[in-house]
């Protein structure tokens, strides 16, 4: 390091959420990443959206589809052999609809500055709507 150069300061410590079950864990691929090597947001949103479904589906006990993305907040870049884990839980359930927070976190890869780390990357909030046989609201189960 040179005289005139500042140390870097680490990223604060993040862990994987303890007593959550991970309902997606996935390494992205280099046709997911754009020519920088981040990969791309549309691919981490369908990611996001495919985590979210899995839980509705289990609360809705049967079809649930996508009918709001709330909120979604891209925090940090995700790379091309990070180890992506997406946590999901519902936090919310109304007549028909189930309202599912998302977060992912990233184990960076080995090409990283720094390999190993695990960083929160993407924060979101969906809503799906439990449906029928034939694609009609239905309502949720209670539990």
């Amino acid at each position: 390091m040179k005289a005139t150069e500042k140390p870097q300061q680490a990223a604060p410590l993040v862990e994987l959420p303890k007593g959550r079950e991970v309902v997606l864990r996935v390494v992205p691929m280099p046709s997911d990443a754009n020519y920088t090597g981040d990969i791309f947001g549309g691919w981490i949103m369908s990611q996001v959206d495919i985590a979210g479904g899995v839980v509705a589906h289990q609360r809705a006990r049967g079809r649930a589809a996508t009918v709001a993305v709330n909120a979604f907040t891209f925090k940090k870049p995700v790379y091309v052999t990070d180890i992506v884990s997406f946590y999901a839980e519902v936090v919310r359930v109304g007549t028909t609809s189930i309202t599912v927070e998302v977060k992912v976190f990233a184990e960076r890869g080995w090409h990283t500055p720094n390999p190993g780390e695990t960083v929160l990357v993407t924060d979101a909030v969906l809503t799906y709507v439990a449906l029928d046989a034939q694609g009609r609201k239905r309502p949720v189960p209670k539990e």
